[in-house]
């Protein structure tokens, strides 16, 4: 067997693993990499990169379509085969060359296959043709394994070999008729896309359209998606699955009705990929989420440090915020503390400190890509009053701002700010409307930096610019 020492070693080479161990490197320390399938992860092959890529085409084309004069000149429509092709690109064909040679140039080692915690800070990797290799940390091992598509426990839904988000984002062609169990971002996101490319999509929404957005979000893009020929069932709940043997996928709902898809989509969760790490070398059930303290090491049930503090957890396996961006924003801190600890330098693990993650619980940013797009950040405003805060709503028209109308004919948002009235700040804001992904940035630097809302009067707004919506809701608020 071979044995190589390393001062940490990361289990799972994705955006999260890759950015642990580029911090550690850059503050001086060894790092080795273990990664079972493609180097670059989920978001890189079959998440937030290739599906994207799906998304982006006929939202183009739609922005060209509400603006006269390039709405005349499109005049045709999308092609899919182009469409696909441009995502395989963003997928890099599911080839990982570029990633492997990024590790290589930052000094960061790669060892190929299955990583395990076998004793303290001893990782062994079993690579395809069974050799073994062990690996020793002489300060942390970091896990960064990501999580999978929960697949519910419906009579024959596994037999029926269902679509998961990685076959969808992965497809070679569209299906004629697609079924899509779940209501999530995934969810919407797939049913925009593959409802642009030409597949009849029904949609089975048992807990409604993003029912963690505002409730104005979920309203407007289940709108969208009906006016885009999408049946969405609201409440729909499934009860049985059965594929025929002509490929067929046959839904039995749990009111009996019966819905048909030449592919089924499954999109209600995830689950931890931690059952095959050798979590029960160090007392930790397999297969579980990963409970961490602020700085992010692993804790048992007691809530203290396991193995000695030298186990950490970073991304969706701690399930804190289950988010490319948020799991790569934990990496930084991560990689930063491991070094601290390591050269004995202070730790800064107050709220807000360099090596804690404090913005998982008070600014987190998403995006979702559907139509209309949905930009949040923070709490919304269910979410502000049952953290016991007193709050005021502040809404606005977003096709009412000037820059709106300019942006597009016909333009309709939405725009809210949720302000905790006891510190005059904002605590979380979502806007809805075409092309609000880039507005974002701004909400969250307001509420991660607790600006006060007399400050952010003097932030004036370029005219005529859709972000012209702040002065208004500034004005609302004042009013």
């Amino acid at each position: 067997m071979d044995t190589h020492t390393y001062d940490v070693i990361v289990i799972g080479a994705g955006p999260v693993g890759e950015n642990v161990a580029d911090r550690v490197v850059q503050g001086g320390l060894s790092a080795a990499i273990v990664e079972r399938e493609l180097v670059g992860g989920e978001c890189s092959y079959w998440a937030c990169m290739p599906t994207k890529a799906l998304l982006r085409s006929a939202a183009a084309l739609r922005a060209a379509r509400q603006v006269p004069g390039s709405r005349e000149a499109a005049t045709g429509d999308l092609d899919v085969a182009a469409v696909l092709r441009r995502r395989d690109s963003f997928a890099a064909h599911w080839k990982d060359d570029g990633q492997a040679s990024w590790l290589d140039s930052a000094g960061i080692a790669l060892y190929r296959g299955q990583g395990r915690i076998t004793s303290d800070r001893v990782v062994g990797v079993t690579g395809e043709d069974g050799a073994t290799t062990s690996l020793t940390a002489r300060h942390a091992v970091v896990i960064a394994t990501g999580s999978a598509a929960l697949l519910p426990d419906i009579p024959g839904l596994a037999e029926a070999v269902p679509w998961s988000s990685r076959e969808a984002a992965a497809a070679g062609a569209v299906p004629g008729r697609l079924a899509v169990i779940g209501g999530g971002v995934v969810a919407s996101e797939m049913a925009t896309a593959f409802a642009a490319l030409g597949s009849s999509v029904t949609m089975l929404a048992r807990d409604g359209v993003l029912p963690l957005a505002e409730p104005f979000a979920g309203e407007r893009v289940t709108k969208s998606l009906r006016e885009a020929g999408v049946s969405v069932r609201l409440g729909a709940e499934a009860g049985s699955v059965e594929r025929d043997s002509d490929g067929t996928v046959h839904v039995t709902l749990t009111d009996g009705e019966h819905v048909e898809a030449d592919e089924l989509l499954v999109a209600i969760g995830r689950t931890p990929n931690t059952q095959d790490i050798g979590l029960g070398a160090v007392g930790l059930t397999p297969g579980t989420w990963l409970t961490v303290d602020d700085t992010l090491r692993v804790a048992g049930d007691a809530g203290a440090p396991t193995a000695d503090g030298w186990l950490y957890a970073a991304g969706d396996v701690n399930r804190r915020v289950l988010l490319t961006h948020q799991g790569k924003y934990q990496a930084r801190a991560v990689g930063d503390v491991i070094v601290a600890r390591a050269k004995g330098e202070a730790v800064e693990d107050g709220p807000w400190g360099r090596h804690v993650a404090t913005a998982d619980e008070r600014a987190v940013p998403q995006v979702v890509f559907t139509e209309p797009e949905i930009a949040s950040v923070g709490l919304t405003a269910a979410a502000a009053e049952a953290a016991g805060l007193r709050i005021r709503v502040v809404d606005h028209d977003l096709g009412a701002v000037a820059g709106a109308a300019l942006h597009a004919d016909g333009y309709q948002g939405h725009a809210r700010m949720v302000v905790d009235e006891d510190r005059k700040v904002i605590v979380g804001f979502t806007l809805v409307g075409p092309d609000v992904a880039e507005l974002l940035h701004a909400a969250t630097i307001a509420i991660v930096g607790e600006v006060p809302l007399d400050r952010l009067w003097h932030a004036v707004p370029a005219f005529p610019t859709v972000s012209e919506v702040w002065l208004r809701l500034l004005e609302a608020y004042g009013r």
